[in-house]
């Protein structure tokens, strides 16, 4: 399924992959909490053990769009629709896991490892469905993360929202992750089809109807918008009250802005020009926070990113919410 040329390059990335289609990669913030040198924005932010992540995707090389800040390899994305015959959710996530501990059996060899959480690693408690391509075309997503839920795990699906009806399949079977995040990263139409590149048909449509649906979602899983903003490209002023009007139709819990940072092939398209710094990121935050009426609720400087929301009160993951 995924041709040669992806599957060396891949590999070349630190990708191991499994099964037919799906891929498996270890983070670096999970790399620095086994050495005690930090933790993920996320853990900060949510709760989740930056160390007991596990970070995959069920859908590698396939997505709709060729975003311009994207760090991985678009070049070899092999179109937005998956084959037919595709692996199980049940097999995708047993060879994630065996491809996770095998790629962290090196790591025990290092003296600044932190054995106890070395051990913890071999059992991960939430998984990252994000990393490459975009999960919501695997058809068997909801069974996946179903499979994870009634594991006990936490599941965080970051998703393009140019697939409404799969969000609303998941819905409607109950197996919508522990934390969904709609990616929005341009305030109109025009900038969006400059940015994503996208072959999707009425991706601009679908995206909006992602965002009214993320609304009604808000009591059935924690619901988060991702802005990644680009200097001179997505983060002008005059861009904060169109971009507040499709923050106030999803009325998510949370908004995190986060700042571009230029790494992989992203640095072939953009460069390191376009990196806003960290008091850019933060300024542009609280004009979002002043026009949705939100507050900022946390920060984590090295990942430049600012959450937003209304109250700290959600902001940790409770058991009753997995």
């Amino acid at each position: 399924m995924i041709t040669k040329k992806n599957l060396k390059l891949l590999k070349k990335q630190h990708y191991a992959i499994v099964g037919k289609h799906s891929a498996v990669q270890i983070c670096r913030w999970t790399k620095k909490s086994l050495t005690n040198q930090g933790f993920c924005y996320k853990q900060k932010f949510y709760g989740i053990k930056s160390h007991r992540c596990c970070q995959i995707s069920p859908c590698a090389v396939w997505c709709q769009n060729k975003c311009v800040h994207c760090w991985r390899a678009i070049e070899a994305t092999q179109g937005s629709c998956m084959p037919k015959e595709v692996d199980k959710p049940k097999v995708v996530l047993k060879e994630c896991l065996i491809a996770q501990r095998k790629m962290l059996t090196g790591f025990k060899g290092n003296k600044k490892i932190n054995i106890k959480k070395f051990k913890e690693t071999q059992e991960p408690t939430q998984f990252a469905i994000s990393l490459i391509g975009e999960p919501t075309l695997y058809p068997e997503l909801g069974k996946l993360i179903e499979i994870l839920k009634n594991q006990g795990k936490t599941t965080f699906l970051v998703s393009n929202g140019l697939q409404p009806t799969m969000l609303k399949k998941m819905t409607k079977n109950k197996q919508l992750p522990t934390q969904l995040y709609i990616s929005l990263n341009t305030p109109n139409k025009w900038l969006y089809q400059k940015w994503h590149n996208s072959n999707e048909k009425q991706a601009w449509k679908k995206l909006n109807q992602s965002l009214e649906l993320m609304k009604k979602l808000k009591s059935k899983t924690r619901t988060v918008i991702r802005m990644t903003l680009v200097k001179d490209l997505n983060m002008q002023p005059e861009f904060v009250d169109e971009y507040a009007r499709l923050i106030k139709k999803a009325n998510p819990l949370f908004i995190e802005v986060k700042g571009y940072m230029s790494v992989g092939f992203a640095r072939k398209r953009l460069g390191y020009k376009t990196m806003p710094n960290w008091r850019e990121v933060q300024d542009y935050a609280k004009l979002i926070a002043k026009a949705t009426g939100l507050k900022v609720l946390s920060k984590h400087e090295f990942s430049r990113v600012v959450l937003l929301g209304k109250s700290k009160a959600r902001m940790k993951i409770k058991k009753s919410e997995i």
